[in-house]
């Protein structure tokens, strides 16, 4: 029975979601201590970038790996919609953390 669960991929899947938006959550306490620590806003901004970059990729990957139980055009479609995103988001903060550095 234990087994069984191991090869359980909606677990994995959200198991992989969860710890992204542990990452996401980390990133942002750090941000938050380095702001209340410093003043450094700049860095601080930086930080949540790097974070928000981090955690979504988990989350695209968790998401990638719940697409192996997609049985339906409507769970495509929302799959999509997760997708797309997930990834402006991942370009926008990555596009953010390029602006922060110069």
């Amino acid at each position: 029975m234990l087994f069984a669960n191991l090869f359980n991929y909606v677990l994995w899947a959200s198991l992989i979601e969860f710890v992204g938006g542990l990452l996401i959550v980390g990133y942002i306490l750090v941000a938050l201590y380095t702001v209340l620590r410093s003043g450094n806003i700049v860095r601080a901004r930086m930080i949540v970038a790097d974070g928000a970059i981090t955690g979504l990729s988990f989350k695209v990957a968790g998401t990638l790996l719940k697409t192996i139980t997609i049985h339906t055009w409507q769970q495509i479609l929302m799959f999509l919609a997760i997708f797309a995103l997930r990834t402006v988001l991942k370009r926008f903060f990555t596009w953010e953390r390029e602006r922060l550095q110069r």
